[in-house]
Order: structure tokens, then sequence, then C-alpha cells
């Protein structure tokens, strides 16, 4: 019997109207354009603006138009995986959220949580439903509404993060094209480094929280840049060796879009030039989950079949990895 592999066959992405420039972020932080640009590459993020949306307002418009690309209806899907760190609710599942409001009511989900790993973990898992036979059509989410939980007090981070959201469909190919490996890792000692402090059991939501501004992301950035320079790379590094991928036969880097240095960091080790990476950072900021598939959409007219892809991504936990996937159209 001819090997399933999970193949990506429709891909789609969404971000909001309001863009947040540099400039404007002069206005509410002891900060400047050059200064942003420097360390991050970022010149803009987009921001969901208005009251009661959350990234369910995200997804539903990303998936709407994935499935009008790809001619089906939300009916034929058999699984959502939604991959955010900004649920829209503490519970239910926002993938449960999404699944009704676009009307896929044979569809179970769930939500996955490894920050901005999580695109990478639930393809990953997705693609198992997909490679055992289980089911036909599996719908990997990704994004987040990181402006819900980002202090622009702080200039840590509010410079670094947007909102967005990205979408692919996984459909079985016997071909040899789609996922092909998955090199993933999680090292949770870096919690200190990169968390949200409170609205969690641990510490549950009160007055004396909210008064401390303890429910914004909280990121010590030497501690983060270095563990992530490091291990994104080496993981790229890795899963080429794995495959006996060399920088010639790599088509596209599609890195996790969380600093232009960890980018160039990452392609210097795997010896990639800078045509062969896909990078949107200085646009759309850090989406979190979602930037490798808001790279995949905005790269999409530019991928041949056969095509060889490697995707990397580090998040917080401390989560990180990457994949090898031949594109299948």
């Amino acid at each position: 019997m001819d090997k399933i592999y999970a193949a990506i066959t429709a891909v789609n992405g969404y971000v909001p109207d309001y863009v947040l420039t540099n400039q404007e972020l002069e206005t509410l932080v002891d900060t400047n354009n050059e200064w942003i640009l420097s360390r991050t590459g970022i010149s803009e993020r987009r921001i969901l603006k208005g009251e009661g949306l959350g990234v369910s307002d995200l997804a539903i418009p990303a998936v709407k138009g994935l499935l009008e690309k790809r001619g089906i209806g939300a009916e034929e899907i058999d699984l959502l995986i939604f991959c955010t760190t900004t649920s829209d609710m503490p519970f239910p599942a926002t993938a449960n959220i999404i699944s009704a409001k676009i009307g896929a009511t044979k569809a179970w989900g769930f939500d996955l949580q490894a920050a901005c790993s999580g695109f990478l973990y639930g393809l990953t898992v997705g693609a198992q439903f997909i490679e055992t036979g289980m089911h036909k059509k599996v719908l990997v989410v990704a994004g987040d509404k990181m402006s819900s939980i980002i202090d622009y007090q702080d200039r840590a981070t509010c410079i670094i993060f947007g909102d967005g959201c990205g979408a692919v469909l996984l459909e079985p190919n016997l071909e040899g094209y789609g996922l092909i490996d998955a090199n993933l890792h999680s090292d949770g000692s870096g919690i200190s480094h990169l968390h949200q402090k409170a609205g969690g059991s641990v510490k549950p939501t009160s007055h004396e929280t909210v008064d401390a501004r303890e429910h914004y992301v909280y990121q010590e950035g030497k501690a983060v840049f270095k563990f992530a320079v490091t291990n994104m790379a080496e993981a790229a590094a890795e899963i080429m060796e794995r495959n006996n991928l060399t920088a010639d036969n790599v088509d596209w880097l599609v890195p996790h879009q969380a600093n232009k240095r960890i980018i160039d960091a990452t392609a210097a080790r795997m010896g990639v030039g800078p045509e062969k990476v896909m990078v949107n950072i200085e646009r759309y900021g850090n989406t979190t989950n979602g930037t490798i598939p808001l790279c995949l959409w905005e790269w999409e007219s530019k991928l041949k079949k056969g095509d060889n892809l490697v995707l990397a991504a580090f998040g917080g936990g401390f989560t990180w990895g990457s994949a090898y996937i031949k594109w299948a159209y």
C-alpha cells in the first residue's frame, strides 16, 4: 500500500485593516522608528479594533477564504485544530466557536497552545489523522489577537506583536508530497523568561492582578533572544541533515517572524540566501501562531509543486522546532 502523506492543498490568511506604525508607537512609549527597525526589523503591525471582537474574528475570514479557494463546503471538514495563545474565552475551545460560525457541522476540533510554535505543532498533529487514514480533510488554523494581552506602556513588548491569522487545509497525497518530517522540542525551564503572570489557575484574576498589570505578556528580551537564535537555527539545520537537504535543494525557508536578526541567523545556519527566505515581519510584526501560515499565504503564487520548504519556529514555554514539507501544488 502506498504511503499516505498529509499535503497542504490550500492556504489563506487574514489581517485586520488597522495599521499600527512605529511612528504611532513613538507617541505611546519612549521609543523611535530607528530603534525598533534596527532591533526587530518591524515597521508596522496590524491591530484588530472594535468592541466584542476576538481571535475567532480573525480566523473566520481566513477559513472562509480558504474554503472558497479550494471549492469545498465547511460541512466537508473532518477536524479543525486551532493554534492560539489568545482564545476567545477560557472555555469553550475557540475551535468549536469557529466551526459553529462557518458551518463545519461534521467537524470535531480543539485548541492547541504552544505559543509561537503552535502552527508547527498543529500541522504535525493534524498530519497524523491524514496519514492514518482516519480523516480526509483537516483544517489547521493558527492566529492570535496579541493586542489583547500586550501592555502598550511596555516598550519591550508593544513594538513586537500584531494581530493576524492563517489557515491551511491538509488532505491525503499518494505522490510523496506533503509533510515529510518534523522536529519538535519543548523546555519548560524557560517559563520565567516569557509568560503571562496572571489569569490562570495558579494566579486567578483579581483586582490586585489587574492593578499590577499582570495580564499582559512578560518577556525578558535578551534571554529569549539568545535561546531562540540558537535553537531555531539548530532545529532547521537538523531537519536538513535528517532528510539529506542542502542549501541548494531547499527552495524556501519559512521562519517564524519574531525578529529579523533571528530569521537571518537561521538562514545563515542553513546556508540559504535571502532570496529563499519568506519575510513579512516588517509589515505584520510577530503574530505569534499566525506568522508561518501568513507567509505561506503571501508567497503562495511563487510556490511550485515539488518545492522543498523548511519551516522553523520558536515560542514561549519554551517551544521550538522545524518541519520539512514538499509542496503539493
